[in-house]
């Protein structure tokens, strides 16, 4: 039987197939990072031991390190299917688990399933990158955004609320049982099973252990200004990260609940970033990459401001105006931190949707998981660093300060745009392997 071609593999195919990935992708993630810290403390586990999730989450950041093995041995399916079944089996462990003392076993198996879903993101990433001609990446990186966030959403807030009602077992062996039915689906259609655009063989500058490093490393030093490239990565979203963590700890120094956080930031929020990455994707798609990057990351600089307006003095609980929703009896007061909210969440999704179609355009395809785990670590640990620099700023300038300081973070990488065209032009002129 013949394979599918990439010629034949229509753009409404190849993004049901991202969506389809990176849905899964999104299930463990929003497992470990927003599950497990609730039911582990709700089990009476000390925060100190709770920290220790973080720990098991460096598999993400990590995965560089065994990046070169996906792009030396196997086809991206023969790295996905084992994953995504360790995966299952390790859910449903944890499940038998549930509701019972949090023994060294319960680490054990988390950490096998953050060790999976790494495993997972590089196959996942590597074989977006293999189908998607340049032109794609924009609106690819859109529904991308859309799927990952819907499947992060479901195994965090979802299973919560379900654990409410069946119980953490039950909630537990649900997730597993949809994460299976995603394997299935990516096990049998043929789309999901393409092999790799250009056959290593024919490629004699590569070849094992460290000669392949070194070919994938000299890669991405043919882009002009590489250095640049590294410096803008690591800074574009400097705005956003920095900002990110203080976001919750605003709202509860406000006087707002947990449930007007949840419903606003939480539920609105993830809808506002899911639109404003599929609106990205397409902007993106249309424009081209240099243009997405500037004009949307414009919008993702300028949404901070929306944060250091609530934090105004007097503002904080201003009630903007008043919404009737049908089946209340009084008007739902709106104020200038749900507004704010809501213009953070939606630009966010517009400049992560052009951010990560750049990244990608800037794999190779016969290293694309090394290439692009090399630049998720960039964006990874400066997200990380400035999420701690963003605690010590709050503290000692206050919020409105710091949300303001924020917004000038963000501007820095615009500085950076004139060395990073040329990398842009040059992959947009070359050739798709993949169209």
């Amino acid at each position: 039987m013949t394979p599918i071609s990439r010629h034949h593999l229509s753009l409404p195919m190849k993004l049901l197939v991202i969506g389809v990935l990176y849905l899964a992708e999104g299930i463990p993630y929003g497992f470990v990072i927003s599950t497990l810290s609730f039911y582990l403390r709700g089990q009476g586990v000390p925060l100190e031991h709770i920290g220790f999730l973080s720990l098991l989450g460096l598999a993400w950041s990590l995965k560089l390190l065994w990046s070169p093995l996906a792009d030396r041995f196997g086809s991206r399916a023969a790295w996905l299917a084992p994953a995504q079944i360790t995966i299952i089996l390790s859910l449903l462990a944890l499940a038998q688990l549930a509701g019972r003392p949090v023994t060294p076993l319960f680490w054990m198996l988390v950490g096998l399933l953050c060790l999976a879903s790494a495993t997972q993101d590089l196959a996942v990433d590597a074989y977006s990158i293999d189908i998607l001609a340049t032109k794609e990446l924009g609106l690819a990186n859109g529904v991308r955004n859309g799927a990952y966030r819907v499947g992060a959403l479901t195994a965090g807030s979802g299973l919560l609320i379900a654990s409410d009602w069946v119980g953490w077992r039950p909630a537990f062996t649900a997730v597993a049982v949809m994460m299976a039915a995603l394997a299935v689906t990516v096990l049998l259609a043929p789309p999901f099973h393409l092999p790799r655009p250009l056959d290593q063989n024919h490629h004699p500058d590569q070849g094992a252990g460290f000669r392949l490093i070194t070919a994938a490393y000299q890669g991405l030093r043919r882009h002009p200004h590489f250095g640049a490239i590294i410096l803008f990565t690591l800074i574009y979203k400097a705005g956003d990260a920095l900002m990110a963590t203080m976001v919750s700890p605003f709202w509860k120094d406000q006087g707002f609940s947990g449930s007007q956080f949840g419903l606003v930031s939480g539920f609105l929020g993830s809808l506002a970033t899911i639109l404003g990455g599929l609106l990205g994707g397409f902007l993106t798609s249309r424009w081209g990459l240099f243009h997405g990057l500037w004009s949307m990351g414009l919008f993702q600089a300028f949404s901070n401001l929306g944060y250091w307006a609530a934090a105004l003095p007097g503002w904080g609980r201003h009630v903007l105006f008043t919404l009737p929703l049908p089946f209340l009896p009084h008007s739902i007061p709106v104020f200038p931190i749900y507004l704010a909210s809501q213009g953070e969440s939606f630009s966010s999704g517009l400049g992560s949707a052009a951010f990560l179609a750049f990244l990608m355009s800037l794999c190779d395809k016969r290293f694309s998981a090394m290439h692009y785990a090399f630049f998720a670590m960039l964006f990874s640990f400066s997200a990380r660093l400035l999420g701690y620099l963003g605690g010590l700023g709050a503290a000692h300038f206050g919020y409105a300060t710091f949300f303001f300081l924020s917004f000038l973070a963000a501007l820095p990488g615009f500085l950076l745009l004139p060395w990073v065209r040329p990398a842009i032009r040059r992959v947009e002129a070359q050739p798709d392997a993949s169209a």
